[in-house]
C-alpha cells in the first residue's frame, strides 16, 4: 500500500519537495502545501531548512531553483538547463582541443558537456575537481586523468577550498575551459567566493584559457566578480545571444565565437 503524502517525515518530505522544485523550476507554498497535504506553515519550515541547505531559493510566497545575484542553482537543476546550448558549445570548444594537450576543465555543467567529447580526442591529460567528470572519463584508456582533491561540496558534486587551489596551483595546462553564473560589462561573475578561488586559480595555471557561457548568462550580474573578459583569449557563446549583447563584446575587444545550435 502506497504511503499517504501527509504521513511521510519531514526528510523523504523535503527530497520530495527538492525533486519537484528542481523539475518544474519553482513552486508556491500553498501549491506545495496541497499537494503534500501538510500545512503552509510546515512547507515554509521545509522551505528554510532547504535554503539553509543551499538547494532552494526562497522567494515571497514560494520557492524556486532558479539562480539569482547571491545564489547559483543545484548542479541536478544546471545540468537540466540549456541543453542545446551547451551542447553546442561544447562541440565548438572540441575543435580547438588536439591529441596530446593537457587541459584543465571546471566543476561547470556546460564544461561537462566538453568531457563527454574528450574520449573522441585522446590521448589527452584531463585535470578536474567535478566528480561527475571524473567518473565519466575515469574508465577511458586514452585519458590520462587527474583529480583535484579538496573539500567535496555535494551541492556543486566537485572538491573546493583551500587544497584544490593549493593543487591547481602546483600544475601547468595547455588549456583551461571554464564557464561562470554572469557576464556583465568587461567582466565576468560568479555567486559564491569558494568557487571564484578555484577558477581563478584554474585560469592562472593555463597557457590558454576559454570561457564557455550560454545566451542566458549574459548581460546579468552576481555578487563576486571572477576575472576581466581579457582574461580569457577566447569566449563562446551560442547563436541564441541577443545581437547588443554581442555589440558590446565587440566594444569590449574580447575575440569571440559563435556556436551553432
Amino acid at each position: 500500500m502506497s504511503q499517504d503524502k501527509s504521513q511521510r517525515g519531514p526528510i523523504e518530505r523535503r527530497r520530495e519537495i527538492s525533486d519537484h522544485v528542481l523539475t518544474e523550476g519553482s513552486a508556491s507554498a500553498s501549491d506545495l502545501a496541497e499537494r503534500f497535504g501538510v500545512s503552509v506553515m510546515t512547507i515554509y519550515r521545509d522551505i528554510d531548512e532547504l535554503e539553509n541547505e543551499g538547494v532552494l531559493r526562497k522567494f515571497r510566497g514560494g520557492v524556486t531553483a532558479q539562480p539569482s545575484g547571491v545564489f547559483e542553482s543545484n548542479v541536478a537543476y544546471r545540468k537540466k538547463s540549456m541543453r542545446p546550448e551547451k551542447e553546442a558549445l561544447a562541440a565548438k570548444a572540441a575543435t580547438l582541443i588536439d591529441p596530446g594537450m593537457s587541459v584543465m576543465i571546471d566543476d561547470s555543467t556546460t564544461v561537462l558537456e566538453l568531457a563527454r567529447l574528450l574520449p573522441r580526442i585522446e590521448p589527452l591529460t584531463v585535470v578536474t575537481n567535478f566528480r561527475e567528470a571524473l567518473n565519466l572519463l575515469a574508465g577511458e584508456r586514452g585519458i590520462h586523468l587527474m583529480a583535484l582533491g579538496g573539500d567535496y561540496d555535494p551541492l556543486h558534486d566537485s572538491f573546493l577550498g583551500v587544497p584544490c587551489v593549493e593543487a591547481v596551483e602546483a600544475l601547468r595546462v595547455d588549456m583551461c575551459f571554464v564557464s561562470t553564473s554572469s557576464v556583465h560589462g568587461d567582466f565576468a561573475f560568479h555567486q559564491e567566493q569558494r568557487i571564484v578561488a578555484v577558477k581563478r586559480a584554474m585560469l592562472k595555471a593555463a597557457g590558454r584559457n576559454v570561457l564557455m557561457i550560454d545566451h542566458s548568462k549574459l548581460d546579468r550580474t552576481a555578487l563576486h566578480r571572477l576575472t576581466p573578459l581579457s582574461t580569457f583569449d577566447l569566449i563562446l557563446v551560442d547563436d541564441r545571444t541577443p545581437p547588443e549583447v554581442l555589440r558590446s563584446l565587440d566594444e569590449s575587444g574580447v575575440h569571440y565565437e559563435v556556436a551553432e545550435t
